[in-house]
């Protein structure tokens, strides 16, 4: 039997419907849960169950759904100290605008997730909820961990180049970064102006759909595996394909038998050279904004950086200005050429991550299988996918054309039933 706490929030909204549920139980069973494990899991930056059960719960879509929301995103009751000491105790004034949308749509910010130092490299001290001697990814490292642990079932997350899905597939959730600009982010300690993108993680892509439905205003429907086809898929290994772990390479092969044997059309495409050049200029665009976006904290409070970022800032910020240029115009390109390339086909099927989530929590994975796909602005979602051979979950990740969230939302729910 399904404990309270891992209740979905859409199979949790459902029986408060029918009567045999109240928010107040939901609330609490996430509560109870985040006593039993938050000393493990460490997923939040800033928590406080007395000022959880003070909030007021609106009707609306999300009513009584707690959210955890990643500290680079603001909000006006809680810190906001975006994963580093030169900001510990700020309080914004306001919301930023997700989190307004979130709580006008009845959700329950139950807290402050642990960020990466400025969603970038520097890992907080979050655990993975299947086995903490793992990291859960970055640099949403708390919202991934939260949801995997059943603290809370939606939380937000933000993407530069892998920081939703890679966590994501590492603690066992779905994780949905949508279309690029979707969610506004004002109120967001914003880091890379052609990159940064808001999205959600949850533990199905229905209430990935629901949150961002009541969020963004858009009608995302509800992913179902009864589609009135399969989906005719291209296998896309992309730029980093040397760098797939052996237990990435047979999930692929089982996954891409399974989605045929349920009558999907799985065809391994090779990307265009305008489309797999962007990944190359993506390291230079995002230390280039990053290093613009930190230039106040590179000025007054360098020596409160760690070392690692402050190298990364100092490098971006000693490019020609000519590489950010080029950059944004590879992006360009690129995003123009992908229709052409994936004509015909629904969805890209591509990895999550390289493999498993790495062990210790000094670092939190690499983004290879992710930062082409951030950088081309169209949604993408990972779904769980089974098991690698240390126990810890493998995700596999769909991608589809900016602006077809709906559709990519529902076919990622497709591949996740063939899987199994």
């Amino acid at each position: 039997m399904t404990e309270t706490a891992d209740l979905t929030a859409t199979e949790a909204l459902a029986a408060i419907r029918a009567g045999r549920l109240t928010t107040n139980d939901y609330l609490e069973a996430c509560l109870d849960r985040i006593a039993a494990r938050e000393g493990t899991i460490r997923a939040f930056a800033w928590f406080d169950a007395a000022t959880v059960r003070r909030a007021a719960v609106p009707n609306g879509p999300l009513a009584g759904m707690p959210i955890g929301v990643k500290d680079v995103i603001d909000t006006a009751d809680m810190p906001s100290q975006y994963g580093s000491p030169i900001w510990a105790g700020h309080r914004p004034r306001s919301d930023a605008a997700c989190v307004a949308s979130a709580r006008a749509a009845g959700a329950v910010v139950i807290g402050k997730t642990v960020t990466t130092e400025f969603a970038t490299r520097h890992p907080g001290l979050t655990a993975n909820p299947v086995n903490p001697k793992h990291t859960p990814g970055g640099s949403s490292s708390g919202s991934a961990a939260g949801v995997g642990a059943g603290f809370f079932p939606l939380a937000f997350g933000t993407q530069t180049a892998g920081s939703i899905i890679r966590p994501a597939a590492f603690c066992g959730v779905v994780g949905f970064k949508p279309s690029y600009g979707t969610l506004h982010r004002a109120g967001m300690k914003v880091m890379s102006e052609a990159l940064d993108t808001i999205g959600v993680m949850a533990r199905s892509t229905a209430d990935c759909a629901l949150a961002m439905g009541a969020m963004s205003g858009l009608d995302y429907g509800e992913p179902t595996v009864k589609a009135p086809r399969a989906p005719r898929l291209a296998l896309v290994m992309g730029p980093t394909a040397d760098q797939a772990a052996p237990e990435t390479l047979a999930l692929f092969e089982r996954v891409a038998e399974a989605c045929r044997k349920a009558g999907a059309t799985v065809t391994p495409i090779v990307l265009p050279e305008t489309v797999t050049a962007a990944y190359e200029a993506h390291a230079y665009v995002m230390n280039m904004e990053s290093a613009e976006a930190l230039g106040w904290e590179m000025a007054h409070a360098r020596a409160q950086l760690s070392p690692t970022l402050r190298e990364r800032m100092e490098w971006g910020a000693a490019q020609p200005r000519a590489k950010l240029v080029e950059g944004r115009a590879a992006f360009a390109a690129a995003r123009a050429a992908l229709p052409g390339a994936i004509e015909g086909f629904d969805a890209v099927l591509c990895p999550s991550a390289p493999g498993e989530a790495p062990e210790g929590l000094g670092w939190t994975g690499d983004p290879a299988f992710n930062s082409l796909w951030t950088l081309l602005h169209g949604p993408c979602v990972t779904v769980p996918a089974g098991f690698g051979p240390k126990g810890l979950p493998l995700g596999v990740q769909l991608v589809g054309r900016i602006g077809d969230d709906a559709a990519t939302l529902s076919w990622a729910e497709w591949v996740r039933a063939a899987v199994g």
